[in-house]
This record gives structure tokens, sequence and C-alpha cells, in this order.
């Protein structure tokens, strides 16, 4: 009987039981011209280091000039400390940091550990090795103006496509990876967390990875585990406190000249809740002539035509959308739905020339595989709708133009699916109500969106 209720055995259970997992059942039309490939099984990577090697070591921005490096030891007695430098193998500062750890029934996590380094100069490659010992590692700081480049995927995970979609986000440079929820799909299965962490490593501590939660990050049950977010919170740091939020689960940061807020979509967000007043608070304090660029992520979509998860962000939508429109955010990414999609500008259900762009990328690579049917007939408001698992790069070339590319994974290579170039609508005269008679109709920058003909 010891035997059978072993925790390893518990955990099957539990996730049997409390998680089953949703499979999407759909067929292709004959007339695709692209045959989407089906899920591939889910990988877990080994830890091949010592109790006190650091390990899956991973990077954020933490204010402005300063970052957090975060990792793991088995060995409790490890240090939480990080030494840096500008030349490999020459640490000349040192920072000490913080160190948690959490219960998850049978699991008890390593130390986890986050230290917050600088000030830093941008645009500059640091050496730094934690905790004293292991392997060196190195990172990028993100530049201080315009161009900046950002990588961007959803719903990442870890199966053969996750691996398959990493290599291609690490094939071309890039300056910050945004992430709007889903990262390890543990589900209560607390090992995954670490495999997960192992998997990202070499990507996630090399350039900072900034993410939101999504469902998949709860981990909650009631009365039994009713702290929703435990994992995610203890492993995933992020600037929080710096932006003036109360809570993991949302936040903001500014790089370069982008403003780029984060959002929780599985904690309150009606306007009586903490996050909504943060969120007015932090929109009135953006200066659109320091950060012209206004990005928001979140998890579950507010615009959807797939038939996956239809309605899912709606509550959201009706609480928050006004804040954003009102404050000509330029675009809003989500994940979710696993599938790639875009959307023209929208407000209330419209099209609206001072509307945010909406973007759904939760097509990183997950267990679930693709969510492949979308709504007939086709919505106005939807420009480009693909099933495929991908990623997809935003360069901001300035303080007006940005380009957008969405690459979708066929096999070993990335390929270039959707492209359009975006206008900021910092300077649209029209959704600023300026009136001066100097701008045609047909001459807005609101207009935003072009078709990218490079």
């Amino acid at each position: 009987m010891a035997k059978l209720w072993s925790p390893a055995a518990f955990r099957v259970l539990l996730t049997i039981c409390c998680v089953p997992q949703i499979m999407l059942h759909s067929h292709v039309s004959a007339e695709e011209y692209y045959i989407r490939q089906p899920p591939r099984s889910v990988i877990q990577t080994p830890n091949k280091r010592s109790e006190s090697d650091p390990q899956q070591v991973h990077i954020s921005l933490a204010g402005k000039d300063y970052i957090r490096v975060s990792w793991i030891t088995d060995d409790k007695e490890a240090e939480s400390v990080v030494e840096y430098g500008k030349l490999p193998g020459r640490y000349n500062t040192m920072a000490t940091g913080e160190h948690t750890s959490y219960q998850f029934f049978f699991y008890k996590s390593g130390k986890i550990h986050h230290v917050k380094i600088g000030p830093l100069e941008p645009a500059t490659t640091y050496y730094y090795r934690c905790g004293g010992r292991g392997p060196e590692f190195s990172f990028k700081m993100p530049p201080a103006s315009f161009p900046i480049e950002f990588a961007i995927v959803g719903d990442l995970g870890q199966t053969e496509w996750t691996n398959s979609t990493l290599e291609h986000v690490g094939s071309k440079d890039y300056d910050v990876l945004l992430l709007p929820g889903d990262l390890s799909y543990a589900d209560f299965q607390q090992p995954l967390w670490d495999s997960f962490g192992r998997l990202v490593e070499p990507y996630a501590s090399s350039r900072p990875w900034m993410v939101t939660e999504g469902n998949h990050e709860i981990e909650s049950i009631p009365i039994i585990l009713p702290h929703a977010f435990k994992a995610y919170n203890a492993r995933w740091l992020m600037p929080y406190e710096e932006s003036g939020s109360s809570s993991n689960l949302y936040y903001s940061f500014d790089v370069a000249g982008a403003h780029i807020i984060m959002l929780g979509s599985y904690t309150d967000f009606d306007e009586d809740s903490a996050q909504y007043k943060w969120l007015k608070a932090d929109l009135a304090k953006i200066d659109r002539k320091k950060t012209p660029w206004i990005f928001v992520l979140l998890h579950a979509p507010w615009y959807n035509t797939n038939t996956a998860h239809q309605g899912e962000g709606e509550s959201m939508r009706n609480s928050m959308e006004e804040l954003l429109y009102n404050a000509r955010v330029d675009v809003v990414f989500a994940g979710h739905v696993h599938a790639y999609e875009r959307f023209t500008r929208i407000y209330d259900n419209k099209a609206d020339p001072c509307g945010p762009i909406y973007i759904t990328i939760g097509d990183g690579g997950n267990r679930e595989g693709l969510a492949l049917e979308f709504k007939e007939p086709k919505s106005p408001l939807s420009m480009f709708q693909e099933s495929s698992f991908g990623h997809a790069r935003l360069k901001i070339l300035d303080e007006t133009r940005a380009h957008w590319s969405w690459y979708r994974n066929n096999d070993s290579d990335a390929v270039i699916a959707d492209e359009v170039r975006l206008e900021s609508l910092s300077t649209s005269k029209q959704c600023w109500g300026i009136t001066d008679g100097q701008e045609s109709s047909s001459s807005s920058s609101s207009s935003s969106v072009t078709k990218d003909e490079l």
C-alpha cells in the first residue's frame, strides 16, 4: 500500500483527476496549402550539474539599468551572490540578493535565488557567475534607444515543438523576449518546472525574459491548495515592485522608447480591483515623448475568432478596454489560443483607427496541440489567421515606425508567414484630437498598419 501511494503515484493521480487535458479535435480543409504538424512529445531536461552549481538560470529587467538574475540550487547552503564584469572570467563587481523556496504537497523546491545587479550600461555584454561557482554565463543589455527588437512567443511548454521554436528564436539576435503566459505546462507536476527552467536556460540566461502568467500557472485546488501561482511567483520574479504594483501577476517596465504592460488574466481586474487601479495609475504616468510606444501583454485574448476559448477574455475586456483605448495603446498581445491571429485596430468590437492592434500568439509548442478551427465566415476585423506553431519578432525602428513578422515553424526552418509595418499612435493627430487642418484624411498615422513589401 505504501508503494501504491508514493509521491510519484499521488502526483499522477492528482493530475489525472484535477487537470484533465483538453484535446482540440478538428480537420484541415483540403484547400490548405500548408499541412499542419501534429503535437510532438513532451521532453524532460535533466540536471547534469552538481547540487551546488546553479541551474535554471534566467534574467529579467528590474528597473532602469538593472537586471535580476534568478537560479536554483539543490544545495540549501549555496550563496545568493552574483559576480559580474565586462570581460570573460574577470568579475570586478559582486551583488548579494535574496532566496526563497516552497513546498507543494510532497515536492520541495530547491533554493531559489534572486539577485539584482547594476547599474549596467546599455547595449553592453556582461559576463557573470552565480553563487561563486559553476559555469560562466553572459548577457547583453538592451539598447537605451531605438532600434530595439523583441522576440514574442506564448504558450511555450516543453515539447519537441518547443525545442524547435526556441532554436528559431535563438538563431537570430534580439534584445528582450516577451511571453504572454503559459510557461512550463507543469500543471501540478512540480519537477516539470525544473525541467522547463533547464530547457530555456541557454536562451533565458543570455537575454531578459519578461513573462506574465497564464491559466497553466494557477495550480490551485479549492480548500486543498487555495493559494494560486505558488511555483510561478517563487521562480519567475518580475519587476512588479519597481513599477508600483502590489502583485507579481501584473507590472510594467520601460525599455528603450517602449512602455510595456504585463496584465494578469487570472487575478481580479474589475474597477474595484487593485490591478485596475494600478493600471489606471500606470497609464496616467506615461510620457509619450519618452516612450512613444505602448504594448500590453495578457493571456486570455479579448478578440478571438478561433473556436477555442471563445469569450474567456470578455469580462476583462469589458473592464479594461476603455483604459487602453484612451491611452492609445499600440498593440495588445495575448496567448491561450494555440494559433496565430492578427486583427486590425479595434475598439468595442468595431474597427477603430485609434484602438490597439490585437495579436494572438499562443503557438509556442505546447503539449495540447493546435487550435485548428476558426469561425466562419471570417470576421472583417481579422487580418491574418493560421494554426501553426511559431514565434514573432517586433522590431521598433524609431519613434513612429516598427516592423512585425510572424515566423511559422516549418520543421527545421522558420518561415515568415505574416508581416506588416506598424506606425505608433503617439503622433496621430486624429487620435489625439489635434485639428490644425494640415493633415489629410488619407495620411493619418493612426491607420498604422501597412502591408510590408520587404
